[in-house]
């Protein structure tokens, strides 16, 4: 008598272990873009209000504004990375539903806090 292919103390099978791989491709991949988002985060900082004070220029508004498009960047990547981690997890037909309460929360708190950058950027 064999046990069934979701026994944990079964290797798994090869469907199973290329659905788990592609399930963590998809994972990896959003959180890249992600990351990407964050970066831009960072950049909009540096660039809206780090750059300003550390230069001799009375003119800031050239700053203030790229600051500002590089965080509606950041915001571009979270939303991107989210859908695209979507669309590739609705086309697995083998694969369940990923998305989780957590994964929600994230996708939104990315955005949410890139509108508070952005709000801090443009409060000269």
């Amino acid at each position: 008598m064999t046990a069934p292919a979701s026994d944990p103390a079964l290797p798994p099978t090869p469907e199973e272990d290329a659905g788990r791989r592609t399930d963590l491709a998809v994972e990896r991949t959003q959180l890249a873009w992600w990351r990407t988002g964050l970066t831009a985060l960072a950049v909009a900082i540096g660039v809206g209000r780090l750059v300003p004070e550390l230069s001799d220029s009375d003119t800031t508004w050239p700053y203030v504004v790229a600051g500002i498009l590089f965080a509606f960047y950041g915001i571009a990547m979270f939303l991107q990375g989210t859908a695209r981690g979507r669309t590739v997890s609705r086309a697995e037909s083998e694969s369940p539903g990923r998305a989780s309460r957590v994964e929600f929360l994230l996708a939104i708190a990315g955005p949410l806090l890139a509108v508070l950058v952005i709000a801090l950027i443009a409060a000269t």
